[in-house]
């Protein structure tokens, strides 16, 4: 069995964001063990960040991306430093590998990134995972580990994605607030999770929070992968949720199996705007699988350029998908409307192409 697991900075690190060296020797025992199991093993993880403001004595988390930026160098390594010394106590060797978003949506990076992960388990590597924030392009993403994970487990064929928090799963609602919360054990393969109430992150250490999960096991769900949410703090969870024993939230892997592109465009990327589409448009999208087109655009919201991720949303404000457009919001502005044969040569003549849309209903 091939797995990917993946912990985060508020479970790794302590109320300071120090880097707690036991938390990490007792998830190392479990990769070990899963190892010597026969199971393949991927491991994306947080940190880098807390682990720098430690690092340097910071008194808080910077605000400003330039300095997250820089710390975040400063972090990994010592991140690193500490998984290598917990790994080597099994004979086992880390394999730091820093990846970005857009790795995966561009087809040869994708297959660049399989091929090095796939060769780092045949040589016996237990591949260590962390987004390169240090020379991101945009900001450093909100909970974007999450959707890594899931992005990484599609990209390798995994057979299971356990997602580590500091919460036993997800709950009915808020446990923090509503004391009726109860945990939601299975998800079904095809349930659209926007039922369920979702937060943030509670602390400053890390990133992301229940919605990020949730977006992450939609993912590995819709990429025909098991996803377990589960409390990192539980002995043995790791095992346990590899083994197929009741922790935590399981997601049932669906039998919709989608690209990596568009896992990406529809549940790991900025919306830059909004596209309201008729009654027609919509079922053409949802039934058909089509393209969509300038004839059934009622209206454009949002100042997007050529290659951003816009919302397609039906006349009751639904969104029904997702997708890359193929021109900017004042152009498609102009030509709303319209039939295919009465538009400018150079325009566009569609304004999502059913490749670059992922349905989301």
């Amino acid at each position: 069995m091939r797995v990917v697991a993946k912990i985060g900075t508020s479970s790794l690190t302590d109320a300071l964001g120090v880097i707690d060296a036991g938390v990490i020797d007792a998830l190392c025992d479990q990769l070990a063990a899963l190892r010597t199991a026969g199971h393949e093993v991927l491991l994306v993880s947080s940190g880098a960040v807390s682990a720098g403001v430690a690092a340097l004595g910071l008194v808080a988390r910077p605000s400003d991306v330039t300095t997250l930026q820089a710390i975040s160098a400063a972090g990994q390594s010592r991140l690193m430093e500490t998984y290598n010394r917990s790994l080597a106590r099994h004979g086992l060797v880390a394999a730091q590998v820093l990846l970005v978003p857009h790795d995966f949506v561009d087809r040869r990076q994708y297959l660049h990134a399989r091929q090095t992960l796939v060769k780092l388990l045949e040589l016996g590597c237990i591949p260590i995972v962390n987004e390169n924030d240090a020379i991101a392009s945009d900001e450093i993403r909100y909970g974007d580990n999450d959707r890594i994970a899931a992005l990484v487990a599609h990209n390798v064929a995994a057979d299971v994605l356990v997602l580590l928090t500091d919460t036993p799963g997800l709950f009915t609602s808020d446990p923090r607030l509503d004391p009726t919360a109860t945990l939601v054990e299975v998800v079904a393969a095809d349930d659209p999770l926007l039922s369920v109430a979702a937060t943030s992150s509670s602390d400053n250490r890390g990133s992301g929070g229940m919605s990020s999960k949730l977006s992450a096991a939609r993912m590995a769900s819709w990429s025909g992968v098991r996803a377990v949410i589960a409390d990192a703090s539980r002995p043995n969870v790791l095992l346990d949720a590899v083994g197929g024993q009741s922790v935590g939230t399981t997601f049932q892997p669906s039998s919709r199996k989608l690209t990596a592109r568009k896992l990406w465009i529809g549940f790991a990327t900025n919306v830059e705007g909004a596209i309201i589409v008729d009654d027609g448009a919509r079922r053409a999208l949802v039934e058909r699988g089509t393209s969509l087109l300038p004839a059934g655009v009622l209206d454009v919201f949002g100042d997007f350029g050529e290659g951003d991720v816009v919302e397609v949303r039906d006349l009751a404000g639904v969104t029904v998908a997702r997708g890359m457009a193929l021109s900017d919001a004042d152009v498609l502005r102009e030509i709303k409307g319209r039939r295919t044969t009465d538009l400018p040569s150079h325009v566009a003549h569609e304004v999502i192409h059913r490749d670059d849309l992922l349905v989301l209903v």
